[in-house]
């Protein structure tokens, strides 16, 4: 099986390349094509970490926007993953290949990063658009990479003190998201997202709009909606999404109470 991404190719266009915002001052989301990750760390530090690593072919520009955003060239201390889905994982072989440095990810992720699973295939029968309609072309497969390990299982989270990973699952079995009590700052990667991710023109124009993890690719809904009920709990009051642009304040509050009160109508095929 060949599960090099690199060397995949993807009816998709090109969206959004380049554009960035900053939720905190330590705290950078970027968007790649149709998917967001984060750059953790003060602008112009040379301590940050890479949450997540974007899609195929996208390793210059993620540097390039590191540079940016930091700089200087200097790699990471590590990279940290929400999943393992591939418009996540999209550039982390290519990565590594200019940057040593450790992965992390929710111990029943490994093995879609060590090559032993592969996820199921995406569902074009759930309801959406265009993109719906192409996930059936999106890679299910898994990749194999050799420094991956297991986040600590205390829940704290390597290079980024103050924070705590939550597992999230649903959309995949090892989804997490990371969460900050000081400032009660959320990255749920894509236990929720604030797009309408299956519809092309929401993606291309990031019209807002709560909604469930991408509905192609979710392994289990009882357990994302589990998820969203409980990264409510925690009353975030800025929240970076894998699709979208970020919530914050009483916009996220009560997106997130609409989310969970009507997640069957709106999140779940």
């Amino acid at each position: 099986m060949d599960n090099d991404f690199s060397k995949t190719h993807l009816p998709l266009y090109s969206l959004n390349h380049g554009k960035g915002e900053e939720v905190t001052p330590d705290l950078y989301l970027w968007t790649d094509q149709i998917v967001n990750l984060c750059l953790f760390g003060l602008q112009g530090t040379k301590d940050w970490v890479l949450i997540d690593a974007g899609m195929p072919h996208s390793m210059e520009n993620i540097m390039k926007a590191a540079e940016e955003r930091f700089g200087h060239k200097e790699k990471p201390q590590a990279i940290l993953l929400t999943h393992a889905h591939f418009d996540h994982v999209g550039s982390l072989q290519s990565l590594l290949t200019e940057w040593d440095v450790p992965v992390f990810a929710h111990t029943l992720e490994l093995p879609y990063l060590t090559g032993e699973k592969d996820y199921p295939k995406a569902d074009p029968t759930v309801h959406g658009g265009l993109v719906t309609s192409l996930s059936p072309l999106f890679p299910n497969h898994g990749i194999t990479i050799d420094n991956v390990l297991p986040l600590p299982e205390d829940g704290s989270v390597p290079y980024m003190k103050g924070w705590s990973w939550i597992h999230t699952p649903g959309h995949t079995p090892g989804h997490v998201s990371f969460f900050r009590e000081a400032d009660r700052t959320l990255i749920a990667g894509d236990a929720f997202v604030t797009v309408h991710q299956e519809s092309l023109f929401n993606v291309i124009s990031q019209k807002k709009a709560i909604s469930g993890p991408p509905k192609y690719f979710t392994m289990n809904w009882d357990n994302a909606k589990e998820s969203v009920e409980g990264l409510r709990l925690l009353h975030p009051r800025k929240a970076a999404t894998g699709h979208g642009e970020y919530l914050e304040g009483a916009e996220l509050a009560e997106s997130l109470d609409y989310l969970v009160a009507h997640f069957d109508e709106i999140a779940r095929p």
